[in-house]
């Protein structure tokens, strides 16, 4: 794609897409207001069907794959993803990794092609962890992520191009409710990764035992008085 002057000309339209109730839709709706106070006509949209024709879409969080008729309407179709690619493509990629010890997330810019999770690299940043941040406070961090690497590929003076992805690919598969199972024998903090990345609502860690089911909600403390 060429280098042309109309890149840098706005207002440029952009969709930024949420095809479902996800964690990071106020994340995608920080990225509208960013790039309409830059100057850009950019536009919340939750269906496929309302994508707008113009400069940019980028798809954060979805579960459906994007049509082609629907990529076409673009210029760039762009997807955000928690993993340094093409290592753990695939679904929840930043939960695995936390679950396997990882104290740095990647977090990628790719473009929306097939197959998925396997178009070029636009940019990238990495987050670095403590060891103590509890779902909500991942999620805030990489959705922090998705907007300053949305509002990061507009901003810039040129048309962006993208590296391809070097390496052989892992996949990720989809994790359910069972995987939030914590085992009574062994010792909690063997299993606290777990407990980070849990939803409370949606799959709250549980076990079983003496016949019976329960749930466990994890928050955290700090504020509070010590034994209170």
């Amino acid at each position: 794609m060429s280098d042309t002057p109309d890149w840098r000309r706005k207002p440029r339209t952009v969709s930024v897409v949420v095809d479902n109730p996800s964690w990071v839709l106020p994340w995608a709706e920080r990225t509208v207001d960013i790039l309409r106070a830059a100057g850009d006509d950019a536009f919340l949209v939750r269906e496929y069907s309302d994508v707008r024709e113009g400069s940019a879409a980028f798809l954060f969080g979805c579960l459906r794959i994007c049509p082609p008729d629907i990529l076409a309407r673009n210029r760039f179709n762009l997807v955000v993803h928690a993993s340094d690619l093409p290592k753990d493509r695939g679904f929840s990629p930043w939960t695995w990794a936390i679950l396997e010890g990882a104290d740095r997330l990647t977090v990628c810019l790719i473009a929306a092609q097939e197959p998925v999770d396997s178009g070029p690299i636009y940019a990238k940043e990495c987050i670095d962890l403590a060891g103590h941040e509890l779902v909500d406070e991942l999620r805030t961090m990489i959705g922090a992520a998705h907007v300053r690497l949305a509002a990061g590929f507009m901003a810039q003076d040129r048309v962006p191009h993208g590296t391809a992805q070097a390496g052989e690919p892992t996949w990720r598969r989809r994790r359910t409710p069972r995987d939030s199972r914590l085992d009574p024998s062994r010792p909690l903090a063997e299993q606290f990764d777990l407990l980070r990345v849990v939803d409370n609502e949606r799959y709250p860690a549980f076990f079983d035992f003496r016949g019976n089911r329960y749930e466990i909600r994890i928050s955290k403390a700090n504020d509070k008085e010590d034994g209170r």
